[in-house]
């Protein structure tokens, strides 16, 4: 403590650490969700959308409740707007989005739901600026458009766009652009909710309250369940269900609330852009699927734009180190 009383530029410094392992903690969250739709496909053959989150948040409940106990003193920090982001965060962000998105990958062309999903930043970037009034830093458009042109060259490599326009008009498409939409917004309020209350506390509230709301749903679809088919086929299921919830939920949760305490909502739905890179790699190394110069070029494009971002970030918290703390 003296050593930053005695050198003033010692809290600056420290901060942008803070900002630089901040925003990669987002990234490496995100990255964590492109191994969903590994678990997630293979659980579809035997349940519903509905089922399979209903599930997954059960297995989340479980892991989140020793923890929201320990942080149980901090419930008395929630006013009337935190209980309408937690809300929006829970049954927006962790039940509807997730379900949206479950349907739309087993009714829609998988590579245009990836694609749609990832417009989620300009959801973000909206909500940011209305909600948090966060300024947009220097070059951040041109490093937008960056960014999401690597994600395209990832998705569809050098074809150009309106020879996949069949596949963006249908259920799957509309279902995606929900999800983007409500985890756009999630992004937001969660940054909102780290101003009042800690990620750890956040992440245990995000899927227990969404709960409720899955029971609803599940019951009121009626569908029957079908988890049968002999013990082996019933632990391959129960394998699936909890690595995808323990991987691309728990601990994907844990690391992108802890990186976006210290990251403006702008900047880490930027970072979120990590995830369809996860996806080419698992393409790549379980599915034998080559990676092509296109999607190496978007490798370089995403990751040049994180870089840069990254670097700009830690530059503004060196200049004003409270900016983005949100306490």
């Amino acid at each position: 403590m003296s050593d930053l009383t005695a050198n003033p530029t010692a809290k600056p410094a420290a901060a942008a650490r803070r900002s630089h392992g901040g925003f990669w903690l987002v990234v490496l969250g995100a990255a964590l969700w492109g191994v969903d739709p590994l678990f997630r496909i293979i659980l579809l053959k035997s349940m519903t959308s509905s089922q399979i989150v209903l599930l997954e948040h059960v297995v989340l409940f479980l892991a989140a409740a020793p923890v929201l106990w320990r942080h149980r003193f901090e419930l008395k920090r929630i006013r009337l707007r935190q209980l309408g982001a937690l809300l929006f965060v829970s049954w927006g962000g962790s039940a509807a989005a997730t379900i949206l998105f479950t349907k739309a990958l087993s009714s829609g062309d998988f590579n245009s739901v990836l694609l749609l999903q990832k417009l989620q930043p300009l959801f973000a970037i909206g909500l940011a600026a209305l909600i948090l009034k966060e300024r947009l830093p220097r070059n951040f458009g041109p490093l937008l458009l960056i960014a999401l042109a690597g994600t395209y060259l990832l998705t569809f490599g050098w074809t150009l766009p309106f020879s996949h326009a069949g596949s963006f008009i249908g259920v799957g498409s509309m279902l995606a652009l929900g999800a983007a939409a409500l985890w756009g917004g999630s992004t937001v309020m969660g940054r909102y909710l780290l101003g009042t209350l800690e990620y750890e506390t956040v992440t245990s509230l995000r899927f227990m309250m969404a709960l409720p709301l899955l029971f609803v749903i599940t019951q009121v679809e009626g569908t029957a369940w079908h988890i049968g088919g002999g013990i082996g086929t019933s632990s391959l299921i129960a394998l699936n269900l909890l690595l995808q919830a323990l991987l691309p939920g728990l601990l994907s949760m844990l690391l992108y609330y802890k990186g976006l305490n210290t990251t403006k909502a702008s900047y880490a739905t930027l970072a979120e852009l990590s995830f369809p890179m996860t996806g080419v790699l698992i393409n790549w190394f379980v599915y034998s699927i080559a990676v092509t110069p296109a999607q190496l070029l978007g490798f370089v494009l995403i990751w040049g734009a994180l870089f840069v971002i990254s670097s700009q970030r830690g530059r503004e918290e060196v200049a004003v180190p409270n900016e983005g703390d949100g306490r």
